[in-house]
């Protein structure tokens, strides 16, 4: 009697194991067995939300930090910049500042900066600089380009490498004067054949706003020819001109001295616009971190006042139990 209940009731537990449908079977047996979820989990998620909110607490203190040293740069290059200024525009008189002049040999001169997170200021002058190059594209025309800043050259070498005449970087590594940045527009009116240069680059407007800009600079046989056609550039005749030097020596003089200076406050135009740029662009940085620690706090709280409530459950449950 005992041996025949015993199989009864093993008949009993081991009907539930064969399932009547053999994929059913064949799927239970493929899923592997998990194991209950332990209370650690929870603490685990919580610990994990509480390093991300680490994490985006030091960023911000960075980007607030980045935001303090841009503010203080612009502050001592802005007004270098708007003083500058008033150097190329007596030149701009007399010589011009014609973009639409067609010529031959044109040398565009792209300044960017070295560093990154400024926004988009870098890549404006690089957009720029293309447009230009596609502008004054022909079958009898040649384009060059010379780079000031690294990551114009980043940009521009990867389609335009073989226009690329001459490379400068690291120009703000010692405080911006006219002694660097004349001895940087002497090599390039130097080693580089031109009829016009064109140097792109971003206009200071304020903090949170700059303005590309193009500027021409022709070379003395452009303008003395432009004026020879009728033309008012290069016109002599209303100044006093002391010395033997001719008006094509003059004009050479004056020409290059009309570069450097225009380059001069290109440079510290643009340096000024990538100041603002990078401390517009590191307040919001530290906003959006922010924002972004205000809802991993909101996840966190929620998290923990889940596993608050689950653990007071399980108490009341087990007390529950215990009494009934």
């Amino acid at each position: 009697m005992a041996m025949a209940a015993l199989r009864r009731e093993g008949r009993r537990f081991a009907t539930p194991l064969i399932s009547p449908n053999p994929s059913i079977a064949l799927r239970s047996s493929i899923i592997p067995y998990e194991e209950p979820v332990s209370s650690g989990v929870r603490c685990i998620s919580t610990q994990v939300v509480r390093n991300r909110m680490k994490s985006v607490k030091n960023i911000q203190k960075i980007t607030k930090a980045m935001k303090m040293v841009a503010a203080s740069k612009l502050r001592a290059i802005q007004t270098r910049a708007e003083n500058s200024r008033g150097l190329w525009q007596p030149f701009t008189a007399l010589l011009g500042d014609t973009p639409s002049v067609d010529v031959k040999k044109n040398v565009i001169v792209t300044i960017s900066a070295d560093k990154g997170l400024c926004g988009g200021i870098n890549s404006t002058s690089v957009k720029i600089s293309r447009a230009v190059h596609k502008l004054n594209s022909g079958p009898d025309k040649e384009n060059k380009y010379v780079v000031l800043g690294e990551k114009a050259k980043v940009q521009l070498v990867r389609a335009s490498k073989k226009d690329i005449e001459l490379v400068v970087t690291e120009l703000q590594k010692n405080p911006l004067n006219y002694t660097q940045v004349s001895v940087i527009a002497d090599d390039i009116l130097k080693n580089v054949e031109f009829d016009a240069l064109r140097i792109v680059f971003n206009k200071f407007q304020s903090v949170v706003s700059f303005l590309p800009t193009v500027s021409t600079v022709l070379s003395p046989e452009v303008v003395e020819r432009e004026a020879e056609s009728g033309g008012k550039l290069g016109d002599l005749d209303l100044y006093e001109v002391e010395g033997a030097e001719t008006k094509s020596e003059v004009l050479q003089n004056l020409a290059e001295f009309q570069f450097s200076c225009v380059m001069f406050n290109a440079v510290l135009e643009n340096a000024t616009s990538e100041q603002g740029a990078r401390m517009s662009a590191m307040d919001s940085s530290s906003r959006n971190a922010g924002d972004m620690l205000d809802r991993l706090t909101l996840t966190y709280n929620r998290t923990r006042q889940a596993s608050i409530t689950t653990e007071l459950i399980e108490i009341i449950s087990g007390a529950s139990a215990l009494e009934g």
